[in-house]
C-alpha cells in the first residue's frame, strides 16, 4: 500500500493543532505562512476568511501535499474585530460583544496533491452576557485574549461568559472539525 501524500497545515495556531489532534490527525509540517491579513477597504467577514484561508493555502503550497488553511473572523454585524494585540484592543471587543450576539467565520481551504481545491465556510453565532467592567478588567488580567480573533477565547475563561452558542464549537475555537473531515474525506485524505 503506497504512503499517503504528506499534510500540511498551513498555520502555526496551537488550537488548530489540538484540534486536528482531536479527530486523530498530526501534521507531517507546520507552516506559519506571512500574509498581510488587514481586510480590504468594504471586505466583508466572509469573504475576508476566504480570501485569507486561500492566501495561506497558496503560500504554504508544496508539491504532492495536501495543504490544510484556515481563517477565523469574528464579525459583528459587517463590523470585523481584530485579532487583539493590546489590552486596549482587547477591552474593545469586549465592550462592544457584551450583551450582543455575533457571528465567527471560519474559512477552510483543503488543496489535493493533483492541485484540485475545496473550501467550506462555517458560521457560529456567539451570545455574551452582559460584561460587568470588573468582568472585563478580570478577563484582561488572564492575558488570554492576546492575539484572539474578537478579543476572547472560547476554551478559556470567556466560556463563562458565553449566554448562546448556534452552530460549530470547534469552529469558534478555531477549525470546524466537521466540515474539515468533509473536505479531507472529499478530496481523497485517508482519515483515522
Amino acid at each position: 500500500m503506497p504512503a499517503r501524500p504528506a499534510l500540511i497545515l498551513a498555520s502555526a495556531s496551537p488550537r488548530r493543532l489540538a484540534l486536528l489532534a482531536q479527530i486523530g490527525l498530526t501534521p507531517d509540517e507546520i507552516i506559519a505562512t506571512d500574509i498581510d491579513e488587514a481586510p480590504l477597504k468594504a471586505e466583508l467577514p466572509r469573504l475576508l476568511a476566504l480570501r485569507l484561508a486561500r492566501a495561506k493555502a497558496q503560500a504554504a503550497a508544496r508539491p504532492g501535499a495536501f495543504i490544510l488553511a484556515a481563517d477565523t473572523v469574528v464579525a459583528a454585524g459587517r463590523r470585523i474585530l481584530p485579532k487583539a494585540e493590546t489590552e486596549a484592543q482587547a477591552r474593545a471587543c469586549l465592550a462592544l460583544l457584551s450583551g450582543r450576539r455575533h457571528s465567527v467565520l471560519t474559512a477552510i481551504v483543503l488543496v489535493a496533491p493533483d492541485g484540485r481545491q475545496a473550501e467550506r465556510l462555517a458560521d457560529s453565532t456567539v451570545t455574551f452576557a452582559r460584561l460587568t467592567p470588573p468582568q472585563i478588567e478580570a478577563y484582561l488580567a488572564s492575558g488570554e485574549w492576546h492575539g484572539k480573533a474578537g478579543g476572547y477565547a472560547i476554551q478559556g475563561r470567556a466560556a463563562a461568559h458565553i449566554r448562546f452558542l448556534s452552530g460549530s464549537h470547534s469552529n469558534v475555537v478555531g477549525l470546524p472539525l466537521f466540515e474539515t473531515a468533509q473536505l479531507l474525506r472529499g478530496l481523497g485524505f485517508p482519515l483515522p
